[in-house]
């Protein structure tokens, strides 16, 4: 009888990028996000209603753009805050929670390099953006003060860049971060004031020629109108513009991110 010689120690031909381990990684943090549905997306969303009952009340009806109702003009920027907010929650606490467990050991022994690392957070960080956004679009539009985008095309490219670029600024935060209130600080003195000052509550034209300055020196102020455009037709600035500026600052933050993952900063500690 012949005896077929065991697969036990051979090499797989993993090739140039470990596709299916990139996979079973993005099924692991999606997973892990949508088990508490409750705190990650259902709380977002109720969040975004109490913005919009708040603001459209409380805030000068003249802050948004000439000609456009000043809740149709707030609805665009309150909805990308929130994917903002939690794609940089949802990659930032992966790396926070793996490195307090212990669990950072598995994944830096398994056999994924840092491009895979990198990409599968990154798509999992989006995925719980998108995933928001769809629920609170789909409640605003229930209760009948959503409309429908004026263009979808730039309403996905800015919703996936800009998940894209919180992302990985999550994963730099929760690689860098060492305790929980470390990473408090990211984000209660980045993230917060940045996505807060981006023009979501107002337009940049009522603000003073100083304060529009360090308005256009905000990169979330890019994501928010790019997005709004996509609603609404109308923006401060032009959308091939805040697209460039965008993928400029992506394709640093990307690079960044993939490079203190190479060189495995902090995540052996």
């Amino acid at each position: 009888m012949k005896i077929k010689p065991s697969k036990l120690g051979v090499r797989r031909n993993i090739n140039i990028v470990n596709w299916l381990g990139l996979y079973s990684l993005y099924i692991k943090e999606v997973r892990r996000f949508t088990s508490v549905f409750l705190q990650t997306v259902s709380a977002p969303m109720v969040t975004t209603i109490l913005f919009v009952i708040v603001f459209s009340v409380a805030i000068d009806r003249g802050a948004g753009k000439e000609g456009v109702p000043y809740l149709t003009f707030l609805i665009p920027g309150l909805l990308m805050m929130s994917v903002l907010q939690n794609s940089y929650a949802n990659s930032s606490s992966a790396f926070m929670t793996a490195k307090v467990t212990g669990n950072i050991v598995d994944l830096l022994m398994a056999p994924l390099g840092p491009f895979e690392i990198f990409l599968a957070h990154n798509l999992a960080g989006i995925t719980r953006g998108v995933f928001v956004f769809l629920a609170s679009y789909l409640l605003l539009s229930v209760i009948g003060i959503a409309t429908l985008p004026n263009s979808l095309f730039w309403v996905l490219i800015f919703l996936i860049l800009g998940g894209f670029a919180l992302s990985s600024i999550g994963i730099i935060a929760g690689i860098w971060a060492q305790k929980f209130d470390q990473l408090a600080i990211i984000s209660n003195f980045v993230v917060q004031p940045l996505a807060f000052l981006s023009g979501t509550f107002y337009s940049i034209d009522k603000l003073p020629e100083y304060l529009k300055f360090l308005a256009y020196c905000n990169p979330f102020f890019y994501v928010v109108d790019g997005f709004r455009f996509g609603f609404l037709g109308v923006s401060d600035v032009k959308p091939y513009i805040s697209l460039s500026i965008l993928l400029v600052c992506n394709l640093i933050l990307g690079y960044f991110t993939w490079y203190i993952l190479k060189i495995g900063y902090r995540l052996k500690t």
